[in-house]
């Protein structure tokens, strides 16, 4: 794109282009969707395209191979410029010592990032920008359509062996990270390649967020199967009940019948309000999560706690907290607390809040770059070892209705 735009490379060429890749991708297998993108971007005057997605450790952004696709090394998702365009979800521009400009465009699936498109520019302009933006997007598009006809995309993230209890969990997820104007939610789960028990789930039905975070009993195939159970039965609740302890009573009623008496599921079920901050928690044997204001950990979310899913409880109680604007809420499982350190100490409670407290001192680029930075600092305190299921999952409260209707105006 370094020569000036022809007269037809205005709007219409854009509208043209865009119309032409989406005609033909729609007819092609998905190993041709990459070699399609970079032939197109070529038309343009881009050169060395990659695709670019995230690994299931979430550490690193990979190449997906290719014909015609410039493969490199994977590059870190924290403190890269793929990385930065991948967390922030902006456009980052890296100019090249050798001349012209490195352009990497995030792969926006609404409001989770499925990768980036890098790409390399002589020179860039405003309508380059705008047109490569609109075509990162349907990108983004094409890449999470084809990925339900194919496992070269899964086969791209996967970095080393992955066992059948940590396939199923991650076929089970929704999309890691979900942001609107009033709330962000991200969630991330360890070992990636051998988790079994741990899962999450949430949805946005209107103004109330529901959110569900579980720890299935035991390791493997019988814990990632008790899970499927109860995210499953979790789901059909949400979309059958309202109420939280109608919630808890028919995912008991799920697992007592499917595993019997000695089985279980720990939980959390929440409710909030994205319009007004409150919220309802239901706690069924699992840690309380943290409330973070200002960048500290001030309490725990305390709520009377209920027997864990299976035991055949009473109904549970539902204990009610109301946030300010900018709070975060973070749950987890005990796998982080649980965890021996050198000595044979357990990690505990304590040196979770410490290592939340000390992101403070980092500055904040939003709340999928801290949680992941809050990993990799867990992960570090914890001497590498992940012995356990380990489940990190944050939201943000940023306001509320008023926020939403400025963006219908």
């Amino acid at each position: 794109m370094g020569e000036e735009i022809p007269e037809d490379r205005s709007e219409g060429f854009g509208e043209r282009l865009l119309g032409l890749l989406l005609d033909r991708a729609r007819h092609l297998p998905p190993q041709l969707i990459a070699p399609l993108i970079a032939e197109e971007v070529g038309r343009v005057g881009g050169r060395d395209v990659s695709i670019l997605l995230q690994d299931y450790a979430q550490e690193l952004l990979v190449p997906l191979p290719g014909r015609k696709l410039h493969v490199s090394q994977p590059e870190p998702v924290i403190d890269s410029p793929a990385g930065r365009a991948f967390l922030s979800g902006e456009v980052v521009e890296s100019p090249l010592a050798r001349g012209g400009v490195r352009m990497y465009l995030p792969l926006l699936d609404g409001s989770d990032t499925v990768g980036v498109m890098a790409l390399t520019l002589d020179a860039v302009g405003e309508d380059d920008r705008r047109l490569l933006s609109r075509l990162a997007s349907l990108v983004a598009d094409l890449l999470v359509t084809k990925n339900a006809y194919t496992d070269q995309f899964f086969q791209a993230r996967r970095r080393g062996p992955m066992s059948v209890s940590a396939e199923i969990q991650w076929t089970l997820l929704p999309p890691l990270s979900m942001s609107v104007p009033q709330v962000e939610v991200v969630g991330m789960l360890e070992p990636a390649y051998r988790v079994a028990g741990d899962s999450f789930d949430y949805a946005l039905n209107d103004n109330i967020l529901h959110v569900a975070l579980i720890d299935a009993m035991g390791h493997g195939l019988d814990a990632a199967t008790m899970a499927t159970v109860a995210i499953g039965a979790y789901r059909h609740a949400r979309r059958v009940f309202i109420g939280l302890a109608e919630k808890y009573a028919f995912m008991d009623d799920a697992i007592s019948r499917q595993f019997g008496p000695d089985h279980f599921v720990t939980a959390q079920l929440m409710h909030m309000n994205i319009a007004t901050g409150e919220m309802e928690l239901v706690n069924a044997g699992h840690p309380a999560p943290l409330l973070i204001r200002d960048g500290r950990v001030v309490r725990q979310l305390e709520s009377a706690t209920t027997l864990p899913i299976g035991f055949g409880g009473e109904a549970p109680r539902i204990r009610e907290h109301t946030l300010q604007r900018g709070d975060r809420v973070l749950y987890y499982t005990d796998g982080i607390i649980e965890e021996h350190v050198a000595g044979g100490e357990l990690f505990g409670e304590e040196r979770l809040i410490s290592c939340v407290n000390r992101l403070r001192d980092q500055p904040s680029e939003g709340v999928r770059a801290d949680l992941r930075r809050l990993s990799h600092m867990l992960k570090n305190e914890r001497g590498g070892r992940t012995s356990d299921d380990a489940t990190l999952f944050m939201i943000e409260w940023r306001g509320g209705a008023a926020d939403h209707l400025a963006v219908l105006d």
